[in-house]
């Protein structure tokens, strides 16, 4: 099985950013897509927008990129229209498998989780399905490698959680990076100059980090010498293991929303 063919039932930020970069990619052409969203959108070129889904045979995929909150809308819309098409993706935030199986019949129902650095090929794609076989498994995980790390969950009941990790992480992530470097401009930089040297030191250490051999945790011990100034800054996060507990927090909190949203779709 290949998906060659894609109908994308709405086309925001994140759906606008796997399309760019599967066609940027060439596991999709842009004439093989058809987008339906309530306005035209600035998409690549040779991509159709429409109001409505087109005629004709159903393509080899459909996937979901609307607000959850329309679910029922595009239920009453396009369930008949879309019964039997061979794998339906959805991106919905908090929309379980079988809340999707009740609405929809397809081959397949995949569960997505991508999170936006997707449109540079740097993302990370997390799957589940309840009912792929062999080979849609294996031609959705084509279609999602360019996109970056691809993880297929086989427990969904841990899709809030990678929801909030990934999902959800590049947002905590540059509050992270917006911190720090507000940290060095309280310190007398100046701050331009604080954001791009934060958002550098940033990059430059994560593409580390996914180089090492060794965990994250190993690394910044490894810039820490004993008695010295890293030291001294680490001690700060690791008192009462603070940051730890902040992002614990973070995340549940982040998993408690996707678990209520889930409660409202069903």
């Amino acid at each position: 099985m290949t998906i060659d063919r894609i109908w994308l039932i709405g086309c925001g930020n994140m759906g606008g950013a796997m399309l760019r970069r599967w066609i940027a990619s060439g596991v999709i052409s842009a004439d093989r897509v058809d987008v339906v969203n309530r306005a035209d959108r600035d998409l690549p070129e040779g991509v159709r927008q429409a109001r409505n889904l087109p005629e004709g045979p159903l393509p080899d995929m459909v996937m979901l990129g609307m607000k959850p909150q329309q679910i029922d809308e595009i239920t009453g819309r396009y369930g008949d229209r879309l019964a039997g098409v061979p794998v339906l993706l959805s991106i919905l935030a908090g929309v379980e498998n079988a809340t999707l199986a009740k609405r929809f019949h397809a081959g397949a129902i995949v569960r997505a989780m991508p999170n936006l650095p997707v449109g540079i090929g740097k993302g990370v794609v997390g799957l589940h399905s309840d009912d792929a076989g062999e080979a849609a498994h294996d031609a959705v995980s084509a279609l999602m490698a360019p996109l970056g790390l691809v993880e297929w969950m086989s427990d969904e009941s841990l899709f809030d959680v990678v929801t909030a990790l990934a999902g959800s992480g590049p947002g905590f992530l540059y509050r992270v990076i917006d911190a720090l470097a507000a940290g060095g401009a309280a310190l007398g930089l100046p701050d331009d100059q604080a954001q791009r040297m934060a958002i550098a030191t940033v990059e430059g250490s994560a593409m580390l980090a996914s180089a090492a051999d060794v965990s994250p945790a190993v690394l910044a011990d490894r810039v820490a010498s004993p008695g010295g100034s890293t030291r001294e800054g680490l001690n700060v996060l690791d008192r009462d293991d603070a940051l730890k507990v902040l992002m614990r927090e973070t995340l549940a909190a982040a998993t408690r929303r996707n678990a209520e949203m889930a409660a409202a779709a069903r």
